[in-house]
């Protein structure tokens, strides 16, 4: 569909002239429509929680019941035990810790997005030691403003990640 006939038919499904909506995952982007009520995802066993949940929150919208139905085909313990995690959980943020007992860490930086965690992901796990480790660069920065020339590997390091990484 063209951008023109997507905006069309929102504003048709909001307007309640459509009554259902066919869609992608692609419908979770910025949509807001209040009289949606039912979502069907198929396939939910392809999609992360955090994706679920999005999903799920397109019909938590207005002031009518909303309803959210899962499906999968899959009957592995896995794919069962995330479900209920979506079911049970009471807010994103519960939604993300089992995730994260699910499917791991992964790394801090890098392609690897779940499964056993590297040494910096199961570090920030330590508040203590970020605490510590930030508190210590600022130092670090405050004292030596001409980094390069007082530590040139860390000035090394951070260079190479800024080649990798977008620093905000």
């Amino acid at each position: 569909m063209t951008p023109k006939e997507k905006d069309r038919i929102m504003a048709e499904f909001a307007a309640h002239k459509i009554d259902v909506l066919v869609a992608t995952s692609v419908v979770e982007v910025g949509v807001s429509v209040a009289n949606a009520t039912n979502i069907i995802i198929e396939g939910a066993e392809r999609f992360g929680l955090a994706q679920l949940h999005q999903l799920r929150g397109r019909v938590i919208r207005g002031t009518h019941q909303p309803y959210c139905f899962a499906v999968t085909a899959s009957k592995s313990d896995k794919t069962r035990d995330r479900l209920k995690a979506l079911a049970t959980a009471k807010n994103g943020f519960e939604l993300a810790e089992h995730d994260l007992t699910f499917r791991g860490a992964g790394e801090l930086y890098g392609q690897k997005q779940s499964g056993l965690s590297d040494l910096g992901m199961e570090a920030i796990k330590n508040l203590k030691l970020v605490e510590a480790a930030r508190t210590e660069a600022r130092h670090l920065v405050a004292t030596h403003p001409d980094l390069p020339r007082h530590f040139p590997l860390i000035a090394e390091r951070v260079a190479r990640l800024g080649e990798v990484l977008h620093m905000e």
